[in-house]
Formats: C-alpha cells, structure tokens, sequence
C-alpha cells in the first residue's frame, strides 16, 4: 500500500499578508529615494525681495545692450524656456511671480538690445579664448550692462574622473588648487578688462560669485542617490577652501575696478542645496526650507534662477538707476 504525502500550502491570508509586506517595504524604498531624486523646489517668490519704485522711470534713454558671457547659469539650463535668471532680467514671462510684474529691464531701457553668448559647460578660458572674440566693438553711444557667470566649472569638471587640471580641478589638494586659482585669477582679469575694451563708451560688469550646493559643508560626494548611481563623486576635502579661493579672486578682481560689481549668488543660495532639510544648520531657512538646484546639481532650479534674478536685479539698481530716482 503507498502511502500519499500531502505538503502543507500557504493559506491565502498568510500569501497575502507577505504580499503586503513586501509591497509596503518597496514603497517604503521608492519613497526615500523619490525625496532624495526630488527633494522640493517649493513654491512662490524665491530670494530677496526687489523694490518696485526703481522700475516707476528710465534708467538710460540710448542705446543699451545686456550682454550675457559665461556658463550655463547664464543660459538658464535647468528652468524652462524663458525662466533663467537672464530671460527674466529682460522680461517677466507669463507665469513669473506676481511681485516681479513690471520688474525687468524692458521696462526701464527703451532701447535696450540683448546678446547672449554664454555656452553650457564653459570654463573660464573658454569664456577667455573663444566668447570675447563673439563681442562686437559697440559704438560710443552704446552703454553696456554685462552679466558674467564664471570659474564654476574650473571647480567641478570633470568630477574626479579624471586628475585634476587647470580648468577641471575637481579632487585637487589645497596646494595644487591654490596654483590653479591664481591661474583663475589671471584669466580673470584678463576677461573683464577685455569685455570693457569692447564698450568704449563704457559698461558696467556684473559678475556672479560660484555657488556652493554643499551649503558650506562640502560633502559634494553626497549628491542624491540617483546621481550617485550613474556617476559616483569621490570625496573632495580641499574643496570647500579652493572654492572660497575662487570667490576671493572673484570679489578682488572686481574691486580693482569701478566698473565691475559682485553678485552675491553665493550666498543667495547658501541653504537651498543638500543640507535645507537640517534644522540644525546655520543656513538653514525654516520659512522656505527648500531646493533651489537642478537635478545635475552643477545648475539651479526654476526657483534658484528667481532668488539669482533677484540679486542681480538689486546690484543692478544700486548702479544703474540715476542718483535723482534713487
């Protein structure tokens, strides 16, 4: 006689209830890295606040151009058509932020033209080599108003894949960058002075300091998750100071010359970056604890270029509106 084996099956309840485990543990999962990928830009104006009685009457009656050299910042990658910081300086595009209507410099330039020739992923002696020769020689009666963008991506090119260099230092010991920085600097001063040779009826040059999406940290290696996967940023720990050291030449450079006036986009930003959810930080903003980069961390977000219009809009009224309106 043989004898039948009957195997115990799961009961349904018990498969479901695995199913459900397994099920919340996996959003569970995808949640975390869903914060982490998209960690909230948030809503509303973003950044300082910008008067509108500089904007009741003319700034300049000739001819003006805005010119825009730089990287990518001055593009606008990372916000939609129209929603960079430069478009927005020249005008409010529909769908701005109801306390920037009127607020451009249309408004204020009657005859304002505009040229921009930053390039995306453009480090300093690109700007130096190749954007000045694209700068026609404007005529005496022409006033310039320059907006510059330059030495973010000396600093973080090409992420360690590579040793660091001149131009893509990323990885590089304190005294190596200290040698690249002046390098920087020399390029520098070159740029500036030759942008205003271009104007010989004179320009005003507003140039941006380099941001710091560590929020002063300097865990860039940190990155979100997703990022982390592709491409995997080694730990930098002389970054911070070399940064710091481009920001110094950045701000001397431009004291040495009247014409040339520091946007502080370093610090409109600091806070925004991988550390706006720590309440413990120094910078952080608990009425707008939020995250101003684009994904690719090297650009901002649509809400970082407003803050970054914002402060250049408020450089620009310190410089540019006759003393008789101020």
């Amino acid at each position: 006689m043989t004898k039948t084996t009957t195997m115990n099956k799961p009961r349904w309840h018990q498969i479901r209830l695995k199913f459900v485990l397994i099920m919340l543990c996996l959003a569970g999962v995808l949640y975390v890295l869903y914060r982490d990928i998209h960690p909230g830009m948030g809503s509303g104006p973003a950044g300082p606040g910008v008067p509108a009685e500089a904007f009741a009457s003319s700034w300049n009656d000739g001819d003006v151009l805005l010119l825009g050299l730089g990287d990518s910042i001055v593009t606008g990658f990372g916000a939609p058509p129209g929603f960079g910081f430069f478009d927005r300086l020249v005008k409010v595009p529909d769908g701005d932020e109801a306390d920037m209507t009127g607020k451009d410099l249309r408004h204020v330039f009657a005859k304002l033209r505009v040229l921009n020739l930053a390039q995306n992923s453009t480090s300093s002696g690109d700007h130096l080599r190749y954007q000045i020769a694209l700068i026609p020689l404007q005529s005496q009666s022409t006033r310039g108003v320059v907006v510059l963008s330059t030495g973010g991506i000396d600093l973080i090119h090409d992420y360690g894949a590579s040793p660091p260099r001149d131009e893509a230092l990323y990885g590089a010991t304190w005294s190596d960058g200290q040698r690249y920085a002046a390098a920087f600097r020399q390029r520098l001063d070159q740029l500036l002075d030759a942008i205003s040779a271009r104007f010989p009826g004179g320009c005003e040059i507003f140039i941006a300091t380099i941001f710091d999406p560590t929020d002063g940290v300097g865990d860039i290696e940190r990155v979100n998750v997703f990022l982390r996967f592709i491409k995997p940023f080694p730990a930098w720990p002389d970054g911070l100071r070399i940064h710091a050291e481009f920001n110094r030449h950045i701000r001397e450079a431009a004291a040495a010359r009247a014409n040339v006036h520091v946007v502080d986009v370093h610090g409109t930003l600091l806070g925004h970056g991988l550390h706006h959810r720590d309440s413990r930080h120094p910078h952080y903003h608990s009425e707008d604890p939020t995250y101003w980069y684009f994904a690719n961390l090297e650009d901002p977000n649509q809400r970082g270029y407003d803050a970054i219009r914002r402060a250049f809009l408020n450089e620009m009224i310190r410089y540019l509106v006759p003393t008789a309106t101020q």
